[in-house]
């Protein structure tokens, strides 16, 4: 092993050159010389703040009690806004250094971080009343949950939604990468992946929750259910004359309200509209639009079985024979 490292040593500068190099060589892979950047593990923090505001006494500190609850999120929520505004702040500067515009903006940046931030803390709880529909419609929609604990506790979905409906508010308030990072996140623990730009009504449910995709520009209305493997994904990306994908028209479909999606459905399209009250079964591939009420459902495939052959009889052959 000493040999192999002295091997290395002899090679070390080069090599730290050709890597240097390779940094300087490419801007698109690289972090140097710019001064603003959010950081992925300060925004998993503020996720981790959000749960224990969201749902007391479930998450982060326990055994609160009526007597001590104001303390406690007297507490939370100014680490939570200094948490917040400092990434927005990175968020925001990081977005104008890279397009150039970094010398105009430097105090706008904070200025707006903080009145983000500040509206931000104003909404929570609204969202937590969205939220608590969500729990019970994950509740009411799943015959095993054992009670409404259990769904907060156990459930990745209710984890999820959570955590995209704070995601979602900060993308309507024009905060660059924070949504995205706190979606992703979320989508790396759960297996759910729920775009930031996604408009999802109330009392929405993902029953198991894995492999499901939802883009950026999909509509969900009031008590939605889908399962697992469901993608409400994008039919074509348009690119404009010099090949470059346009961005930031309607890609994904519209779900209207009380409609249920079985597992493993993909339906695509910013066309595609599921009228109210439709129900899509299991394994379908959709590009058109379903009316208000209808259901669809694939043709089940042929089984074929076939029962165990019988054993040729096995013949004893003496060694004398």
């Amino acid at each position: 092993m000493i040999m192999e490292l002295k091997q290395l040593g002899a090679r070390l500068p080069q090599l730290v050159d050709r890597i240097v190099e390779s940094y300087l060589a490419d801007h698109r892979t690289q972090h140097i010389d710019k001064e603003f950047l959010p950081s992925t593990a300060a925004i998993i923090e503020i996720c981790d703040m959000l749960m224990e505001l969201t749902y007391p006494g479930y998450f982060g500190r326990m055994g609160l009690t009526r007597h001590n609850i104001a303390y406690h999120v007297g507490e939370l929520l100014p680490r939570l806004w200094d948490q917040l505004s400092d990434q927005i702040h990175q968020a925001l500067c990081h977005a104008a250094e890279q397009s150039g515009r970094l010398s105009e903006n430097g105090q706008a940046c904070r200025d707006k971080a903080v009145q983000i931030a500040s509206d931000f803390l104003e909404a929570i709880p609204n969202i937590r009343a969205q939220l608590a529909d969500d729990v019970q419609a994950a509740y009411d929609g799943d015959p095993a949950a054992f009670d409404t604990s259990e769904c907060i506790l156990a459930y990745p979905a209710i984890h999820a939604i959570t955590i995209f409906r704070y995601a979602h508010h900060l993308y309507e308030l024009d905060v660059p990468y924070v949504p995205r990072i706190m979606c992703e996140h979320v989508h790396h623990i759960t297996g759910i992946d729920i775009h930031p730009g996604a408009r999802i009504g109330r009392s929405f449910f993902i029953d198991h929750g894995t492999g499901v995709v939802i883009g950026e520009t999909t509509e969900i209305g009031d008590n939605v259910k889908i399962y697992q493997g469901v993608t409400l994904g994008a039919l074509s990306f348009p690119k404009d004359e010099r090949g470059r994908l346009i961005r930031g028209h309607k890609r994904h479909p519209t779900v209207g309200n009380n409609v249920t999606i079985y597992a493993n459905a993909i339906v695509l399209g910013g066309e595609t509209n599921l009228g109210p009250g439709s129900i899509i079964g299991g394994s379908v591939f959709l590009t058109k639009s379903v009316e208000p009420g209808h259901q669809i459902s694939i043709t089940p495939p042929v089984l074929k079985v076939r029962p165990p052959q019988p054993a040729a009889p096995v013949t004893d052959v003496s060694p004398d024979d």
